[in-house]
């Protein structure tokens, strides 16, 4: 290895502290991003470069590098969501907290044509400013580049996978497989965007919902798991409860939906109207009955939820 590469290495042994500091701050502001989003993503990882994995890089391009400076990925962040919708979210509020270096960052997506198909994500190539993060114990932090790669989990599966076929890219792939694995990244691509549709889709859907259940039209509303769960958080059953509960003092848990929205199903309820009427003409019968129950046992309950008068 020549002299310049040696000189890289030590340069690295000598501020492997403040990489370590940068790889901490950068995964706090990725964890910050997706909180504030209310997102669930499948992971946010990252990783200083090992000595080892930073000398085999030099032994083969490292004619590229003039100082440890020009090499962008001695810190490594991955945020992995399960949408490609957001993705695009992350990243608009990443480049708000970050300082992106735009000449030497990568959208995969802009590199393909309409007819191609191939590994997507955003690879991007930042910066931690002073006003997001500043420590006296370690002043260079602000100043050394890291990359922050963005994907979903099917891009990442598709990654991984060609990872360990041992191919970086598209030309080195024999012919005979190439196209085989362009038509596999076009089913992933498809799949993706349908997955993101379906969640959207079924966010809108219960925002309806809620909104038809609020207005109180039950009458054609398919009794299914997020109508039943808008009826019931919709406070329809809070008078009949507070009366039970005032018999004995009792307190009122939570309902556990899964069970008697099963239960429901078997005795043929199809709608919210038709289980709206069940409830207006069962209501006082199942209150009676509740107040024969505790007068008569000589174990008085503490708690009860809603659906236990289904079993009354």
């Amino acid at each position: 290895m020549d002299p310049r590469c040696l000189a890289i290495l030590e340069e690295f042994k000598s501020k492997k502290p403040t990489l370590d500091k940068l790889l901490e701050v950068v995964l706090k502001t990725l964890n910050g991003i997706a909180s504030s989003l209310s997102m669930l993503t499948n992971s946010i990882e990252g990783r200083v470069k090992t000595e080892k994995s930073l000398k085999g890089k030099l032994e083969l391009k490292g004619y590229k590098y003039r100082c440890l400076a020009d090499i962008t990925d001695l810190v490594g962040c991955r945020v992995v969501t399960f949408y490609g919708y957001e993705v695009d979210k992350i990243a608009a509020l990443l480049e708000k907290a970050f300082e992106v270096d735009w000449e030497n960052s990568v959208d995969k997506k802009k590199l393909y044509d309409v007819n191609t198909f191939g590994y997507l994500s955003m690879h991007f190539i930042c910066r931690v400013p002073k006003e997001t993060f500043y420590d006296e114990a370690y002043p260079e932090l602000n100043d050394i580049r890291f990359e922050v790669q963005l994907r979903t989990t099917l891009q990442h599966a598709w990654a991984s996978i060609m990872h360990d076929t041992g191919y970086k890219n598209d030309i080195e792939v024999p012919k005979i497989y190439l196209r085989r694995m362009s038509r596999i990244a076009g089913l992933l691509e498809l799949v993706d965007d349908e997955f993101g549709n379906i969640k959207t889709g079924l966010d809108d859907y219960r925002k309806r919902i809620k909104a038809v259940v609020a207005s109180g039209n039950f009458e054609s509303v398919e009794l299914n798991g997020d109508s039943f769960d808008a009826y019931v958080k919709s406070g329809v059953f809070d008078d009949l409860t507070k009366r039970i509960a005032s018999i004995n003092n009792m307190d009122i848990e939570e309902a556990v939906l899964t069970s008697y929205l099963t239960a429901l199903k078997e005795l043929g309820i199809t709608t919210l109207g038709e289980l709206d009427k069940m409830r207006k003409n069962g209501s006082e019968d199942a209150y009676r009955l509740m107040v024969s129950q505790l007068s008569t046992s000589y174990h008085l309950p503490s708690r009860f939820n809603l659906f236990a008068l289904s079993r009354l």
